[in-house]
């Protein structure tokens, strides 16, 4: 079984990229999720997507979540620009 194929038997797949299961399966990819920073918790509907990562994980992928930064500047910022200044911060063994 190979990632697409667990991410279909487990229903998490509802429709995808024409390649999506070719690609998958010639080469390591890098999936990421973005996260609000604005947003007072995590809630069950951010599940999903972590869970997607942690499948490509098992089956040797890459996974990135991001939790502020540019997430925190998706659509109308004016208010928040000078509350969330944009920081980057690397993992240590990058």
């Amino acid at each position: 079984m190979n990632v697409f194929e667990e991410l279909q038997w487990r229903g998490m797949l509802y429709d995808a990229s024409e390649g999506l299961q070719e690609a998958l399966s010639r080469q390591k990819v890098t999936g990421y999720i973005g996260f609000d920073p604005t947003a007072a918790s995590l809630h069950v509907g951010s599940l999903l997507p972590i869970m997607g990562l942690v499948h490509l994980q098992r089956y040797g992928h890459t996974p990135i979540a991001l939790v502020g930064g540019g997430t925190g500047m998706i659509g109308d910022p004016t208010t928040w620009v000078s509350i969330l200044p944009l920081t980057i911060c690397w993992p240590k063994n990058r």
